[in-house]
């Protein structure tokens, strides 16, 4: 078992989860962060620190989709090791419904 990042990320991207991450399974796309399942080693630390309430286990109901998420884009974005710069916005968007389909964003995160 392992954890995933869900759609609550997208636009919030707190980066709260990185600090207590012992395992450094991060990576970070423009606007949202996804987890590597193969190195996450559900010890569950992140899951508490998420503001957004993004992390969820990869067995939850519904977390199916983001399992394949994750590991898709895990592959391709960069590993994220320290925090970057919290949107300004980031707290304006808990709880925002639909937004995969409206604001996600593909690319990697420039740095």
């Amino acid at each position: 078992m392992a954890f995933v990042v869900t759609n609550s990320c997208i636009r919030c991207k707190f980066q709260d989860c990185l600090q207590s991450c012992p395992a450094t399974c991060f990576y970070e796309g423009q606007n949202m962060l996804v987890i590597n399942q193969d190195e996450c080693i559900d010890c569950g630390a992140c899951e508490p620190e998420c503001p957004a309430e993004a992390i969820v286990r990869d067995n939850a109901p519904g977390a199916q989709q983001w399992v394949e998420f994750n590991r898709k884009y895990a592959a391709v974005w960069p590993k994220i090791l320290k925090p970057g710069v919290v949107p300004d916005d980031a707290e304006d968007w808990v709880g925002t419904e639909g937004k995969l389909e409206a604001h996600f964003n593909a690319e990697p995160a420039a740095r």
